[in-house]
């Protein structure tokens, strides 16, 4: 393949992808399905030829790590904290937290008792599969209404931060006491405080910098701070959402005094143009990404007893504590399209791609994992469906009268 055949090839891709955002839009259909069936498409068609195994399982990882910082930023960017919201704050990251634990050790419980190995490593595996995935829910949850919207945005976000976070833990420790909780946690709040400080840095940085190339120098930069804090075993995700809530709420800047260095009225402006960049920048990591997962779907194996036997029960186990913690959260309110909105994918794929050799499950079959990713991916298509069809026109409506 030459070079102008490559090029050809990648500027087909980006064009599919747009013309899958437009049909999903107006179907419903999660645009991140269509790219994994094509993925799984190209495979099938090039017999597994196009690309060697071993090129697409580091394309899939490198674009994990640059997909899971674009994507927290831009889910921070679209988040606005007023106080006014803090109760659909506090219920969302409730909602995250909860379910992320109480399906992190069911799931564990089950794997414990079906593969007959060790709990702890059954937990590692256990956490990924229950973290849902904002790359997913981020593009495909428009047609709902801003609240509903509002909540599944923090709640995917939230269920990113703290997912990593406990899968960080598990790794790291090789004894899970009271001290190694309470020294993971301080490693955190230190994380956090430094954290903090970076992104007013980076902020005061970003108001003065007068060239026109000034958002991938922050990419790039953001990218590097994320990299190395994660080889110092820091908790380096906090500093990609402080930046951006940062960013899009100034408001919460402190101390007050640091505001006078930055010109607000102009930093609105660079505040949008991130947004902008931010979107269209993740658009095409995700792009990229998840039609090269695809095409790692070995589909034979979807269909092996133990995969549709332990899949199965894993989603249902998803289900039933989703549908529990939400009846609670809201019991006189219809769970649905809530309920279906878990998917799994990129975050679930990058931990994976992470677990140390000596946590390795012998009996745990790859083929779970895709399954859950596609049945979780489908059930949230069905959900999106159930979507009141005079919700969707009304938000068409409004618009179309914003354009």
């Amino acid at each position: 393949m030459n070079s102008y055949t490559l090029v050809i090839y990648l500027s087909g891709i980006v064009v599919i992808s747009y013309l899958y955002n437009i049909v999903s839009r107006k179907t419903r259909v999660p645009s991140v399905l269509l790219l994994l069936g094509t993925g799984i498409f190209l495979r099938n068609f090039f017999d597994g030829k196009l690309l060697p195994f071993d090129v697409i399982s580091k394309g899939v990882e490198t674009l994990g790590i640059i997909g899971l910082i674009m994507i927290i930023l831009e889910a921070a960017l679209d988040l606005n904290i007023r106080k006014d919201k803090l109760l659909m704050i506090g219920k969302a990251f409730s909602s995250a937290l909860i379910i992320l634990i109480f399906s992190s050790f069911f799931i564990a419980y089950l794997m414990n008792y079906m593969l007959k190995e060790p709990f702890v490593n059954c937990l590692i595996y256990a956490v990924p599969l229950s973290i849902v995935s904002s790359a997913i829910v981020l593009p495909s949850v428009d047609m709902l209404t801003p609240e509903r919207k509002e909540f599944i945005i923090y709640e995917a976000s939230f269920s990113d931060i703290l997912g990593i976070l406990f899968f960080n833990y598990l790794i790291s420790v090789e004894q899970f006491t009271p001290l190694s909780g309470v020294m993971y946690a301080g490693n955190i709040i230190l994380g956090t405080c430094l954290s903090f400080v970076v992104a007013l840095v980076l902020i005061y940085l970003m108001s003065k910098i007068t060239l026109h190339v000034k958002f991938f120098l922050m990419f790039a930069v953001l990218i590097g701070l994320y990299t190395i804090g994660k080889l110092l075993k820091l908790p380096s995700l906090i500093i990609i959402l402080l930046f951006g809530l940062l960013v899009n709420n100034p408001a919460l800047i402190r101390p007050k005094v640091l505001l006078k260095y930055i010109n607000l009225d102009s930093f609105k402006k660079l505040g949008e143009q991130l947004k902008d960049i931010t979107a269209e920048t993740s658009f095409i990591v995700r792009t990229f990404f998840f039609l090269l997962f695809g095409y790692s779907i070995n589909t034979a194996v979807l269909i092996e007893k133990d995969v549709l036997v332990i899949g199965s029960m894993i989603v249902v186990l998803l289900l039933i504590v989703r549908f529990t913690f939400l009846k609670y959260l809201n019991p006189k309110e219809n769970p649905l399209p809530e309920l279906l909105i878990m998917p799994r994918g990129l975050i679930t794929i990058l931990l994976f791609y992470n677990i140390p050799k000596v946590h390795t499950l012998v009996n745990f079959n790859q083929g779970i994992l895709f399954f859950v990713i596609l049945v979780t991916s489908f059930l949230m298509m069905i959900g999106l469906l159930f979507t009141k069809k005079d919700v969707v026109e009304e938000i068409e409506s409004s618009d179309h009268h914003m354009l």
